[in-house]
C-alpha cells in the first residue's frame, strides 16, 4: 500500500501548492481564473482535486477493492469511480473557477482515499511482485519525466526559472510571448497550475501502481488495472508534451504546428494513436512479461 499513500501524498502536496500560489499571485498572472486571495486559492484547489487526482484513483481503486475482499468495498469502488468519471464533463479549462459540479469528482477522490485507508488497516497484505528491471525502467522514465516537468513545478510553486543555472538556459519560462490564437501575450509559462504537472503526477501514479499488479489476485481486475495503467501512462505523457511544446517551441517562433490537445477523451486521431500505445505498453510490458510487476 506504500505506493498508493504515495501518490495520495503527491496529490496533497501539489493541492497545497496550488492554493498557496492562487492565493498569493493576482489571477492576471494565473490562467483562466478571477478570483483572487484566500477564496482564489480554495477554490483552484478545489478544482484541481476533481481533475488530475480523480483519473488517478482509476488506477487506485481497483487495487484496494481487490486487497479488501469485501462487496461493500467494490460496490463503494464502483461509486468512486462513477463519481470521478464525471470529470470528463464538468471540467472547463476555459474557465477554472469552481463550479457545484466539481464536487462530483471530488467527492470520488474522497471515496478512494477512503477506501485506501480501509484497506491499509483491514485489506489482505501483499508483497511487491515487480524486477530490478521494471524498477529501473521506471526510475528512468520518472527522471526523464521529472526533467522536463521542472518549468512546471516552478510556475506550481509560482516562480519562473528565469537565471536558475541550466534550467534556465534550457527552458524559456518568463519572457513574454504572444498566446497561439489568443491574441494577446503572456509570460511563457505562466504562474500556477498546468496540465504538464498533471502529466507528472499522473505518469508517477502510473508508475508506481505498476508494482503492485502482481499482487491482484482477481484476473480481470489485474487485467483492468493494467490496461488503466497503460491508458494514463500514454495519457500523462502526451499531456506533458503537448504543453512542453506549445511552450518552449512554439511560443520561440519555430513553428506553428502543435501537439494535438488531449486533455479530454473525443473522437480524434490522437486518441486512437494513444490507445495503440496504450495497447502496445500493455502487450510488452503487462500482458507476457515480469518486467513491471505481472506475477
Amino acid at each position: 500500500m506504500r505506493e498508493i499513500w504515495v501518490v495520495w501524498v503527491l496529490f496533497g502536496l501539489a493541492t497545497v501548492a496550488v492554493f498557496e500560489t492562487y492565493w498569493r499571485i493576482p489571477p492576471g498572472e494565473l490562467w483562466k481564473v478571477h478570483n483572487s486571495g484566500f477564496v482564489g486559492g480554495i477554490g483552484r484547489a478545489f478544482v484541481f482535486v476533481g481533475f488530475s487526482p480523480a483519473v488517478a484513483a482509476f488506477g487506485v481503486l481497483p487495487i484496494v477493492a481487490d486487497r479488501l475482499e469485501d462487496r461493500r468495498a467494490d460496490l463503494l469502488a464502483l461509486l468512486a469511480g462513477a463519481l470521478c468519471a464525471t470529470v470528463a464533463f464538468v471540467q472547463t479549462p476555459s474557465h477554472l473557477d469552481p463550479k457545484w459540479s466539481n464536487t462530483w469528482p471530488v467527492v470520488g477522490v474522497g471515496l478512494a482515499v477512503a477506501l485506501t485507508a480501509w484497506a491499509a488497516a483491514r485489506g489482505r497484505p501483499e508483497r511487491v511482485r515487480t524486477s530490478r528491471a521494471g524498477d529501473r525502467a521506471r526510475l528512468v522514465l520518472g527522471a526523464v519525466v521529472l526533467f522536463f516537468a521542472a518549468p512546471y513545478i516552478a510556475a506550481e510553486l509560482g516562480f519562473h526559472l528565469d537565471g536558475v543555472p541550466l534550467l534556465g538556459w534550457i527552458f524559456q519560462t518568463g519572457k513574454l510571448a504572444p498566446e497561439p490564437g489568443a491574441g494577446y501575450v503572456h509570460a511563457t509559462v505562466h504562474y500556477g497550475h498546468h496540465h504538464a504537472l498533471d502529466g507528472l503526477l499522473l505518469a508517477a501514479t502510473a508508475l508506481l501502481l505498476s508494482r503492485l499488479l502482481g499482487g491482484i489476485r482477481r484476473p480481470g481486475l489485474r487485467t483492468l488495472t493494467a490496461a488503466l495503467l497503460s491508458l494514463m501512462l500514454v495519457y500523462a505523457l502526451t499531456n506533458l508534451v503537448n504543453d512542453l511544446w506549445i511552450e518552449q517551441v512554439v511560443k520561440r517562433g519555430w513553428t506553428g504546428w502543435q501537439v494535438p490537445d488531449v486533455l479530454f477523451p473525443k473522437l480524434s486521431l490522437a486518441w486512437a494513436a494513444m490507445l495503440v500505445a496504450a495497447a502496445a505498453i500493455y502487450v510488452v510490458f503487462f500482458a507476457r512479461r515480469a518486467l513491471l510487476g505481472r506475477r
